[in-house]
């Protein structure tokens, strides 16, 4: 989707990556009749502020060719609230594009930053769009363990609102190093910043992706795995929750 070819070398790749760690449905908007899919970069670093714009059918496929924009009006004002920016997950919930900060054992800044969709969508399509401050910030504490604290990884919305998150904990000091995973865990924020429920799961599965729907009283998950390693392939989970 970018120019260019990524080094082979781990560092270098690393270094160079636009880093695409959040991806969120938006509803249709100007040329995109039928949505779209947004991919937004973690912010962490300079090159990391982009995103990309993948245009759907109506049948939900992508039919349009990637369209790179630039996040930086949204992501460059979280540096006044967060030593280290970091963005793992996006939603779409109502009128709002809520975006998913996570923390690190050096600053434990799990935060759901909030902005108006509209403006939001506004500013990918104007050639230069203005700075813009999210309309609410909510920052949360999910724990620890042996001193690590865990992290947002990615969310989910549902219909009514609430959201779903994966949240790890991974030893490492800032936004920008790996570092092995001791724990991860499932928890539930409702439309109102709430956190409802956050739990543990077994193992030490480096949960990065998320996906929920709610049939009845049963929340239906699938979970993706990131190991931090080419070698290691990612593994899909899926897991039921009793409301």
């Amino acid at each position: 989707m970018f120019d260019g070819v990524l080094p082979q070398s781990h560092d270098e790749r690393k270094k160079q990556k636009p880093d695409l760690e959040a991806l969120t449905l938006i509803p249709p908007y100007s040329d995109l009749c039928f949505g779209a899919l947004l991919a937004i970069g973690s912010g962490s670093r300079s090159n990391r502020k982009r995103g990309v714009l993948l245009g759907l059918d109506a049948c939900g496929t992508v039919c349009t060719a990637p369209r790179i924009v630039d996040l930086s009006f949204i992501l460059d004002p979280l540096a006044a609230e967060f030593p280290q920016v970091n963005i793992e997950g996006a939603v779409v919930a109502g009128q709002e594009l809520r975006l998913f900060q996570r923390g690190n054992k050096r600053h434990i800044d799990n935060a759901v930053i909030r902005y108006s969709l509209s403006a939001v969508l506004d500013g990918l399509y104007s050639e230069r769009a203005n700075s813009m401050t999210p309309i609410a910030i909510e920052r949360f504490d999910l724990g620890a363990i042996r001193g690590t604290p865990f992290g947002f990884t990615d969310a989910a919305a549902l219909s009514n609102g609430d959201m779903v998150f994966s949240a790890v904990a991974e030893d490492t000091e800032d936004a920008f190093h790996d570092g092995p995973c001791v724990g991860a865990g499932i928890g539930i924020i409702n439309d109102r910043g709430r956190l409802l429920s956050f739990d543990r799961i077994e193992g030490t599965h480096k949960v990065e992706g998320i996906h929920a729907r709610l049939k009845g009283e049963v929340l239906e998950l699938l979970l993706v795995t990131d190991a931090d390693s080419r070698e290691v392939p990612a593994t899909l989970f899926s897991a039921c929750i009793s409301r």
